[in-house]
């Protein structure tokens, strides 16, 4: 749970969840589940149980604890709507961002549908953000799944990026590409990311191109075509209130801590048995 991070479009991280499973090709090379094993053989105790899924509510009201605003990538770790995750902890993690109008929170999920089943039952301030990922033609439905959640700001997290897509942008505000990273980095073709962009541009979508990927996250650099894209959704009536939204179709970030490295979020979750295995406070 860390109250900086290196992601370059959020600021924080907060994983009251951590582990998860495999469900489609973009998993195939999960920087969360290296991570995670690599941080049990280091003797880290919020992994010691590897991937497996485990809840850590101790960390719940983490963000009360934050004073300064800040966008929180919600576990990043893990996947808030994985199947074996209580409805009634995600109910209690939306009472949190709720009751912290202060922060802009970021969730992003694989499981299209089960988000957009419970939506229902939960409530949507203007300060969560709600994303899928996308990583090939295979899954651009859940785009359409997402547009089905009342959430303020729709985003799309195009990464890994393992193909070309067309995606159908009605009611999506973000787009994020990026390429994959690690030992077993698949190429992006340079053509697929162009493609997005300009898929942005003409549906006046804003576009954040994170990173080419390679062995490591930052092998490739953040240049496309030149220069980089680090557009983010202006039209978020929470950050119109909070931050003074620009007009035009992107706002900048509203603070260079998404360049603050040491992602310590990293070194605090841990993975129990099978299911919802739960940790004490660390």
């Amino acid at each position: 749970m860390a109250a900086r991070s290196s992601i370059e479009w959020t600021d924080a991280t907060w994983n009251f969840v951590t582990g998860c499973k495999h469900i489609s090709p973009g998993c195939d090379n999960c920087y969360a589940d290296a991570l995670s094993h690599r941080l049990q053989a280091m003797g880290v105790n919020r992994y010691r149980n590897g991937f497996q899924l485990t809840l850590h509510e101790d960390l719940l009201d983490l963000p009360r604890r934050w004073r300064d605003p800040r966008r929180i990538f919600v576990n990043s770790m893990s996947d808030l709507f994985h199947n074996d995750v209580p409805l009634d902890l995600i109910k209690r993690a939306f009472t949190v961002m709720a009751e912290t109008p202060r922060h802009t929170y970021q969730i992003l999920t694989k499981r299209a549908d089960r988000a957009r089943h419970v939506s229902a039952s939960l409530p949507w301030p203007s300060n969560v953000w709600m994303g899928v990922s996308i990583e090939n033609q295979t899954y651009a439905f859940r785009a359409k799944r997402l547009r089905d959640i009342p959430a303020a700001v729709r985003f799309l997290s195009v990464e890994p990026l393992i193909g070309p897509v067309k995606l159908d942008l009605a009611g999506i505000h973000w787009v994020i590409v990026g390429g994959e990273s690690g030992t077993h980095a698949r190429p992006m073709d340079a053509t697929w990311a162009r493609s997005v962009r300009d898929q942005c541009r003409a549906a006046g979508v804003a576009f954040f191109f994170k990173q080419w990927g390679g062995r490591t996250p930052k092998a490739g650099g953040r240049l496309l075509d030149g220069r980089t894209w680090d557009e983010f959704p202006s039209s978020a009536p929470h950050l119109q209130a909070l931050y003074g939204g620009r007009s035009g179709r992107a706002q900048e970030p509203f603070g260079t801590a998404a360049a603050a490295s040491n992602d310590k979020e990293h070194a605090a979750a841990a993975a129990g048995p099978r299911g919802l295995a739960r940790t004490p406070s660390a």
